[in-house]
């Protein structure tokens, strides 16, 4: 199996992940080529770079000749609510420092829509499966900004010079992943930094609102290096993309990447990307771990349970289910299973003790897998509605949020089946649009 393993230490930008995966490719200077045809003076190029003595490649972006801003570079173009002023993006794990940049021109720059960046995705040379992971990409950066700013996502403009730098970030990204065309990805956990970061709005903790937003749900961690390591593009590709996130699996490399930034810490300021086969013959790893409480019950009513499994899912539980099961004396009874985190196993039991008559559980940790989950809303001629979809392992499935197409079933006056096939069709014909 072609496995891609990321490691990010030192967090993620766009700029780190293309240079790193550029690195792999069998024909880089074609890539760049390509790259350097599809936006009108958008000219990308890979230099030479060191960091505590690695060699690697930073990857260099030039809007009409000029680089954009060092406390710009690696974020989706200055995203900002309408009518507000544009926060700032200092001290990034590529070299930004830690001061706010007044911009005293910036009511002078042209600002870009998510419309509009998805047409300038759409009008790109180049595949229509890279175009579709592209825009999905910036679709989450879009929803996470506005939720950061608690606006609508309309409302989120770019200024257009940083624009125009990400979407070659994320394009790269997405054309380099196209070509080489990796079965798994696996992402170590995402060190995003600590402290806090000056901008124009004040100071800002880190991770950023927007880069904590994409990362839900994601594998994360601080740590002694002070500064904001995981940009909002970073971290929306990594979470785009990533089958698994955990260390670095079985691996028969054959290639590695390095993807360098700008500044200098104590540590190798790098994104490491590992290609190589998978071992096929291995059992697929393992995504984490959970614990499994278990207790037989003969004496609670079915109400005083399911009242309990409710409480305990309130209280910290992953899982609370209930089966059938014959207990001592041949009494007909209930098992009661309770999943939750290893780390909360001592607290879980607690509350199990404390809802349920049961004097005794069973414990056990277990191994387990999972898909990585991640929700999108479908703006559709009936309505909105939102599509559940799950990666990982070599799978991946979709499935229509039922709550969403009962309400829609219910105000068109048609049957469920009967609007959740008309859904489908609608979407994959592509006539609902992304909200």
């Amino acid at each position: 199996m072609k496995t891609l393993y990321l490691e990010c230490n030192m967090g993620a930008a766009g700029d780190m992940l293309l240079a790193a995966l550029y690195e792999l490719l069998d024909d880089p200077a074609g890539f760049l080529h390509t790259m350097n045809h599809l936006l009108p003076g958008v000219h990308l190029t890979a230099e030479p770079a060191k960091t505590c003595g690695i060699a690697g490649t930073h990857m260099r972006v030039h809007i009409h000749g000029q680089e954009e801003g060092p406390h710009d570079h690696g974020h989706p173009g200055h995203p900002h609510a309408h009518h507000d002023h544009p926060h700032e993006q200092p001290d990034h794990a590529h070299g930004h420092p830690d001061h706010p940049h007044e911009h005293p021109h910036d009511h002078h720059h042209h600002h870009a829509t998510p419309g509009h960046i998805a047409g300038l995705i759409d009008g790109l040379a180049l595949p229509d499966e890279v175009k579709r992971q592209a825009r999905a990409v910036y679709d989450a950066i879009a929803k996470a900004e506005a939720k950061a700013h608690g606006c609508p996502v309309g409302d989120v403009h770019y200024h257009e010079v940083g624009a125009l730098d990400a979407v070659a970030d994320v394009a790269g990204v997405c054309y380099a992943l196209h070509l080489l065309g990796p079965e798994r990805i696996v992402v170590s956990p995402v060190h995003v930094g600590s402290g806090t970061v000056r901008c124009a709005h004040g100071v800002m903790p880190v991770p950023a609102p927007a880069t904590a937003n994409l990362l839900a749900g994601v594998p994360s961690y601080g740590g002694a290096v002070q500064g904001e390591l995981c940009t909002p593009t970073g971290a929306a590709l990594l979470a785009h993309f990533a089958d698994a996130f955990g260390p670095m699996p079985v691996l028969r490399t054959e290639k590695i990447g390095i993807g360098i930034g700008t500044k200098q810490f104590e540590q190798a300021n790098c994104v490491r990307a590992f290609w190589g086969q998978g071992a096929e013959d291995k059992a697929p790893q393992a995504d984490g771990q959970i614990v499994e409480l278990v207790c037989n019950i003969d004496d609670m009513t079915p109400e005083a349970l399911a009242f309990a499994c409710a409480q305990l899912l309130e209280q910290g539980a992953l899982d609370a289910y209930v089966t059938a099961g014959t207990m001592k004396k041949g009494r007909a009874g209930h098992v009661l299973t309770v999943l939750c985190p290893v780390e909360r196993a001592d607290e879980v039991a607690g509350r199990i003790f404390a809802q349920t008559t049961t004097n005794g559980l069973r414990a056990r940790r277990c191994d387990k897998y999972f898909l990585q989950p991640s929700i999108r809303t479908y703006e559709t001629p009936w309505g909105p509605v939102r599509c559940k979809t799950a990666r990982g392992h070599g799978t991946s499935r979709v499935k229509l949020e039922f709550e969403d197409v009962a309400a829609l079933a219910r105000k068109a006056g048609v049957p469920y089946t009967t609007m959740e096939q008309t859904l489908w069709h609608t979407l994959r014909t592509g006539e609902g649009d992304v909200e």
